[in-house]
């Protein structure tokens, strides 16, 4: 899942790209992903990209006070392309869903444009043309930016929270931009186990998890700028250290990377680094470790 990081590198590069063209059409290929209806798509049309932003994980671009907002979910992905074809593409066919044709900056061909795709059958992308990005309900319920939350700040947000810290983390509306892959690093980076309850953290481990906050994050957001869309993915895998990296041994001690396995997703963490050396074990057979 695309997340603060990766969009921000989206929007650095689209600011680069996109910003100044005129949009000629917008191509619908999969309805279920556009979530409104008013203005239609097709309001687009002879408009300008006048600015690109971002509000947690939602990328929004300003097209001459329009918002085309769009959540990538877990699948989803945006694509520059060149020499778009011009044919509409055939409704259902494919990862794309939507298809957005720009005007080229001087007279000659090809003209640019970016295709939003999502792969697999589960199918959660989001697109919302809205005249004010508060319209989008999941951008109307964020809570500060992760960039933005201090120590102090932070503190009290876990404070009010009495659940698990990995949950904690990638509820958008505490804190915006923190999803599966980033809380697991960022849990890494400050030797805390995901199961930790969010307002039972001592001073030293508040201390550690807001440095790590900010560390992962920026760090991520450093090697990612100036990257094209195309190779943001590929980028974001290489800097992980435990994500996704079950039964490799941790860059930090060399202990094996564990994982806790749920209905539709899993974390990842490092035993030695963050649990004093005791395995998790899976809530759905016996108690966590916390």
């Amino acid at each position: 899942m695309p997340e603060l990081p990766e969009v921000e590198a989206l929007v650095a590069f689209l600011r680069e790209n996109a910003v100044g063209r005129v949009v000629t059409r917008v191509d619908l290929a999969a309805v279920q992903a556009i979530k409104t209806f008013d203005p239609p798509l097709s309001a687009l049309g002879g408009l300008e990209i006048t600015g690109v932003g971002r509000h947690g994980k939602f990328l929004d671009l300003d097209v001459s006070g329009l918002h085309l907002v769009v959540h990538l979910a877990r699948a989803g992905w945006l694509h520059w392309r060149t020499g778009l074809p011009a044919a509409p593409p055939k409704p259902g066919k494919g990862p794309l869903a939507v298809r957005v044709h720009l005007a080229p900056l001087d007279a000659d061909p090809p003209a640019p444009g970016f295709d939003l795709t999502e792969q697999g059958t589960r199918k959660s992308l989001a697109v919302y043309l809205v005249r004010t990005p508060a319209e989008v309900p999941g951008i109307a319920r964020l809570g500060p930016d992760a960039l933005d939350v201090d120590r102090e700040r932070l503190a009290a947000l876990l404070g009010s929270r009495h659940g698990q810290l990995k949950g904690a983390l990638t509820d958008q509306t505490l804190i915006a931009g923190i999803g599966n892959a980033y809380s697991d690093e960022i849990l890494h980076t400050a030797r805390i186990s995901p199961f930790k309850m969010a307002d039972k953290l001592g001073e030293a481990e508040l201390v550690r998890l807001a440095d790590a906050v900010h560390a992962v994050l920026t760090d991520a957001l450093d090697r990612q700028l100036g990257q094209k869309a195309a190779t943001l993915k590929g980028e974001k895998r290489s800097g992980l250290r435990v994500h996704a990296r079950t039964g490799l041994p941790c860059p930090v001690c060399g202990d094996t990377v564990r994982e806790v396995s749920f209905a539709d997703t899993s974390l990842q963490y490092c035993p030695t680094c963050q649990t004093g050396g005791k395995p998790l074990a899976d809530r759905r057979l016996s108690k966590l470790l916390r």
